[in-house]
């Protein structure tokens, strides 16, 4: 006889059980936590920047269609898109505008590229393992703890016009006192170069230490295969260094030219207290600055704040976009 087997089928595991009690009950999904941690965290940063930033950007741009004077009985009167025609049709007004943008423009030309690549070859040089290395770096990363304040004040002692201004004294004793005295900060040829000279060597060591970091971040090995290639220092310098440092460079870029527009204290301290040429670095803050608290004009003020800063956007959009093509290719 045939014997029938009645021992259960073994269940297939293959297959999950579809029976609700084994699964347990299904909890509903909560949000995710590093979406929340991270708005909890950045809360602060954005609270700052929308109070310090944009609170009174969009106060600005309601000012600069108003004609509001410092100190006046009157009213603010309203006054539409005047103050933007003036900046740029009135000769009182277009022209101290058009000459502080194109100094702008000048001292961003040449400070970025100068900078960034005097930071770049600081970092190289200091991207070694000697002995009290970490001295270096703080002597050179010194000048960027100082306020710019104490720093046109040293400036202004070094190329004063008198007999005892430090360039002066050291290019006449060079030249067995044939040189004179010639002003600095006075001549139009030379109050721009200045201001250059001295923003550079205030700002060169903050560049300097981010790109140090970045080039911490490369590995040793790529610079070992490279010598095993025979490679030559520029070789290694083209391919394995600017390569592994290229996201640095770009935003050490980026900040230059952001801080650059900004240029401000050392004209006003210099132009006020050390005899700078006024012309020929007068920038767009210092215009601002003294429409608003000389000529005591808020809404002339404003409205060239608010123009300025649609340029400076446009500018850093433009930059960005090309530096983000040169990554591509």
């Amino acid at each position: 006889m045939t014997t029938v087997n009645h021992e259960p089928a073994a269940p297939d595991r293959r297959r999950p059980d579809p029976s609700p009690t084994s699964a347990g009950p299904v909890r509903p999904r909560r949000p995710d936590r590093d979406l929340v941690h991270g708005l909890l965290m950045s809360a602060p940063a954005l609270g700052g920047l929308i109070a310090f930033v944009g609170v009174p950007f969009v106060y600005a741009v309601v000012l600069s269609f108003h004609n509001v004077r410092l100190g006046s009985p009157l009213a603010p009167s309203f006054f539409g898109l005047e103050q933007y025609r003036r900046i740029f049709t009135d000769p009182d007004m277009s022209g101290p505008f058009l000459r502080a943008l194109l100094n702008n423009l000048t001292f961003a030309a040449v400070v970025v590229p100068l900078q960034t690549a005097l930071a770049l070859g600081l970092a190289i040089l200091l991207n070694r393992k000697l002995k009290a290395i970490g001295v270096f770096r703080s002597l050179f990363f010194m000048p960027v703890v100082f306020p710019m304040a104490l720093v046109a004040v040293i400036w202004r002692l070094i190329l004063s016009r008198s007999g005892d201004g430090l360039l002066n004294s050291a290019l006449n004793a060079v030249s067995l006192g044939n040189w004179g005295a010639f002003d600095w900060l006075g001549d139009g040829l030379t109050a721009m170069a200045s201001i250059i000279v001295l923003s550079v060597w205030q700002g060169v060591g903050f560049q300097m230490v981010i790109l140090l970091a970045g080039l911490q971040q490369i590995p040793a090995e790529l610079y070992e295969a490279a010598q095993l290639d025979r490679a030559s220092r520029w070789q290694r310098f083209r391919h394995v260094t600017l390569p592994g440092i290229r996201g640095t460079l770009v935003f050490v870029a980026m900040l230059t030219s952001v801080l650059s527009f900004r240029v401000f204290d050392q004209v006003y301290i210099l132009v006020k207290g050390g005899g700078l040429d006024e012309d020929a670095t007068r920038t767009v803050m210092y215009q601002a600055v003294t429409t608003a608290f000389d000529q005591n004009n808020i809404g002339q003020a404003s409205a060239i704040t608010v123009v300025f800063f649609l340029i400076v956007v446009v500018l850093t959009l433009i930059q960005r976009r090309v530096m983000r093509t040169g990554d591509e290719e």
